[in-house]
């Protein structure tokens, strides 16, 4: 490789100008004493640890997999990888891999064969749905399966249980961009197109730190901000991440206070005359509304409110509105905030009123923040329905229960589907009666985890969970099934903007773990779920075949996938939906010409209040919205739930670093990566750690009402009163028992967390609550107990039955992004 790709997560530059074709650059990395000529065979796949979907080969030597190289001609990444994907892939080889499956024994966690496994999950099933029906059976799944697998989901449990209760961890990452897109334009699906970054004379990147969540994309915006005629770039974060260094304008807002200052952004616009009125008289509806609701919410206003300067709110307001091709991204600094929804609609609403829809560098995109969380989304694996359907229109029902061969009545509409968070109240209260976890570890991941633990842990609810290690998730189940992962079994998945790629088999998975596929089909022949013709409900037996059934369902739906098949994404790059016949080669933009799905008889929803979360009925969006246009919403700030106190008088957010993904399942077990941040840090201003007593490398306790963290202190230029916890470290690689004891602190973020959501999407409310901060121990005092490795890791036989003991941490200095900025 040549370069330190830790040290140099971007890697060189290679710049270019606006209208130009990114250049191009492979990159590659072998395991140690591999040459390239030594690779057996390079397989097809994509990226797993991130949302940005970087096309890549995985070379295989012997068996095994040695490494991954960038594709250069996919439209996504050029031939470019990021650190998680150069390195996370030697996590498949963990020596901790499951390989057999576990049954609760006694209290404990013992290897079994697959036919015990499966019967236990059955028996469960079948007498949940004889006692109490489908309402007790609930599943929550993940953002990291292929499509297929979702769709199996989604069938199993809409039309074979006949459960309400479906959704994924894409709840707590990407439901608002789902909600935000719905509300504007009548259906998900992104408007914008990477390529819009090599048009754009202006970036403005919203809560997205993509510096950190999407390298590649980073990098790509590096290039052309080095190249001739780079865009200017306005940045909105709390933190001084990477973007907000190469920012034109950084806006650092109070948290949970998102939607004052894009009204005030708004307002601005709109006061200069920015706006393109004949587009907004062409393709929407509802601008009257906001610029009445606008009228008072000057930068002056604002800036109260979020304590930014109001010059600086002019002066990006200024940009934003003089833009002659606007690309504006948004991500969890967004929709794990408060408000999440309302203020990422008003993202939508400035795209709508320039005008800045569906030509070149002209695009918003609400990103996702795993690999197939569109899928998720798509196939209804998400508290949707396949293929956006609308949950309330009767014609919708009726269409894919034609599709699925069942009777409409089969297909659970009783109610909104089921979010993850209400789901979690239903298992607390006991009427959900099993709950079936695949590839997500709520255990580390949900909000207030004391009360997750707690949950999980009880004796009346049966857990499955199904995936590749002995999560502190999995150590809570009853069920434990060995599942394959990205690069030991074949499917396709989709990106944030709509580019779908194949992943193939490149290796055998370890022992008898399986696809999560087969373990999805094996369940529904067990069940023996039927259509109305007496034949099998789920009849595909294959990835393929499974594929071909998506088809079917997603066909003139506006993901339609109809015109792409397995052999079409053994190709260079990958295509963007919709793709048919009419569109062979894909789209790249969405809305070029209006808003297509958002009219009442086709939109994937009528809408919600967004400060209520309130639905719209059917008649009164037809009154609203009869010709089916995009929909300008507007909506008053409220301050958060939970401000400051005297007992807490700082705030906390949580967010993801560069080295990491989710809980660390994966990239704690990659070497490099794990060496490159190995453990939790709060990063707090020079003003607060002073307040506190705090130096560099301190350990230091932040707590909240619910839970404290122990973390090392890195002081940085983050705005006074914040505090900032990467959320991705839990108890797996610490000393055997996990979790906080009672009354002590706990390594992961979560401990601390608020359990509260946006009343529109159900996102958890991850950034906006109080903390306080103090001193536990100086850098050079006494450190705490040792980690284990993940060398060493928790066995069947050493699970307890559900408490732990005291979290451990290192007392090794913590590396990062930001290592330059400290002081």
């Amino acid at each position: 490789m040549g370069r330190d790709r830790i040290a140099e997560p971007w890697g060189a530059r290679t710049p270019y100008g606006r209208g130009q074709r990114w250049p191009t650059r492979v990159d590659t990395h072998l395991e140690e004493g591999v040459a390239v000529g030594d690779v057996d065979r390079w397989v097809q796949t994509a990226s797993l640890l991130h949302s940005n979907g970087d096309a890549m080969d995985i070379a295989v030597r012997e068996g095994r997999i040695v490494g991954v190289r960038g594709r250069p001609d996919d439209r996504v990444n050029h031939g470019r990888l990021g650190p998680k994907d150069l390195f996370g892939w030697q996590a498949n080889a963990s020596p901790d891999r499951l390989r057999r499956p576990l049954v609760r024994e006694g209290g404990r966690l013992v290897e079994c064969d697959w036919p015990t496994a499966m019967g236990r999950v059955v028996a469960r099933s079948q007498e949940l749905l004889d006692e109490h029906g489908p309402g007790a059976i609930g599943f929550y799944t993940t953002g990291q399966l292929f499509l297929e697998e979702y769709y199996t989901l989604a069938v199993i449990a809409r039309a074979g249980i006949g459960t309400n209760h479906l959704d994924g961890n894409t709840r707590l990452c990407t439901a608002t961009a789902a909600e935000a897109l719905k509300e504007s334009f009548g259906s998900d699906g992104q408007p914008g197109s990477y390529t819009d970054i090599d048009h754009a004379d202006t970036l403005a990147l919203f809560g997205h730190n993509v510096a950190e969540t999407q390298s590649v994309l980073w990098m790509r915006m590096l290039d052309r901000l080095d190249g001739p005629r780079p865009p200017r770039l306005v940045c909105v974060d709390p933190r001084l991440t990477p973007v907000a260094r190469r920012a034109t304008v950084h806006l650092a807002p109070r948290a949970g206070t998102n939607v004052a200052l894009l009204n005030a952004l708004l307002h601005e616009i709109i006061r200069t005359d920015r706006v393109d009125h004949a587009y907004v008289e062409a393709h929407t509806v509802g601008y009257e509304e906001l610029r009445a609701l606008l009228k008072t919410c000057s930068p002056r206003w604002a800036a109260d409110i979020c304590d930014v300067p109001a010059r600086a709110i002019e002066q990006a307001a200024e940009i934003l509105g003089t833009a002659e091709r606007l690309t504006s991204t948004v991500l969890q600094g967004v929709y794990q905030s408060h408000q999440a929804t309302a203020a990422a609609v008003q993202v939508n609403n400035l795209h709508l009123v320039r005008g800045m829809l569906g030509s070149p560098g002209a695009g918003v995109l609400q990103m996702n923040g795993q690999p197939t969380a569109q899928n998720t989304r798509e196939c209804g694996a998400n508290g949707d329905l396949p293929g956006f359907r609308n949950w309330e229109n009767d014609e919708h029902i009726a269409d894919l229960a034609r599709v699925w061969n069942v009777e409409p009545s089969d297909i659970p509409r009783y109610g909104p589907p089921t979010h993850a968070m209400q789901m979690f109240r239903y298992a607390e209260q006991g009427t959900i009666g099993m709950l079936w976890i695949s590839g997500t570890n709520p255990a580390v991941s949900l909000p207030e985890l004391g009360r997750i633990r707690a949950i999980l842990g009880q004796e009346r609810l049966f857990t499955v969970v199904q995936d590749l290690y002995l999560t502190e998730t999995a150590q809570l189940a009853d069920v434990v099934l060995p599942a394959a992962t990205w690069g030991e079994k074949t499917g396709t998945f989709t990106n944030a903007d709509r580019t779908v790629h194949l992943s193939d088999k490149a290796v055998e998975p370890p022992g008898e773990a399986r696809p999560d596929l087969d373990i999805f089909l094996d369940y529904a022949a067990r069940m023996d779920f039927r259509d109305r013709d007496k034949n099998p409900l789920v009849s595909w037996h294959d990835p393929q075949t499974a594929f071909e059934a998506w088809k079917r369902c997603s066909a003139g739906r506006p993901c339609d996938y109809t015109g792409i098949t397995y052999d079409r994404l053994r190709g260079a790059s990958g295509i963007q939906w919709p793709c048919t016949e009419q569109a062979p080669d894909g789209t790249e933009r969405l809305y070029a010409d209006g808003v297509a799905w958002a009219h009442p008889d086709t939109a994937e929803t009528y809408g919600k209040d967004l400060v209520t979360g309130a639905s719209v009925t059917a008649v009164e969006y037809r009154s609203l919205n009869p010709d089916g246009k995009a929909v300008i919403k507007a909506a008053e700030y409220l301050p958060p739930h939970e401000p400051p106190s005297a007992d807490y008088p700082l705030q906390l957010t949580t967010g993801r670093t560069l080295y990491h993904f989710h809980t660390r399942t994966k990239t704690g077990r990659a070497p490099q990566l794990d060496a490159a941040a190995p453990d939790v840090w709060v990063e707090v201003s020079a003003a607060d750690a002073s307040a506190a007593g705090l130096s560099e490398g301190d350990l230091a306790e932040v707590a909240t009402p619910r839970g404290a963290v122990h973390a090392r202190t890195r002081i940085s230029r983050i705005r006074d009163g914040l505090l900032f916890l990467p959320f991705h470290y839990g108890y797996w690689d610490t000393a055997p028992g996990y979790g906080p004891g009672a009354g002590s602190a706990g390594r992961a973020a979560n401990e601390a967390t608020i359990t509260d959501w946006d009343p529109v999407s159900k996102q958890p409310l991850f950034k906006t609550c109080a903390a306080r901060l103090r001193l536990i121990a100086r850098g050079d005092g006494p450190a705490p107990a040792p980690t284990t490795t993940a060398s060493a890791p928790l066995t069947p036989d050493s699970v307890p039955p559900t408490t732990g003991g005291t979290a451990a941490l290192t007392d090794e200095h913590l590396p990062g992004h930001d290592a330059e900025d400290r002081r």
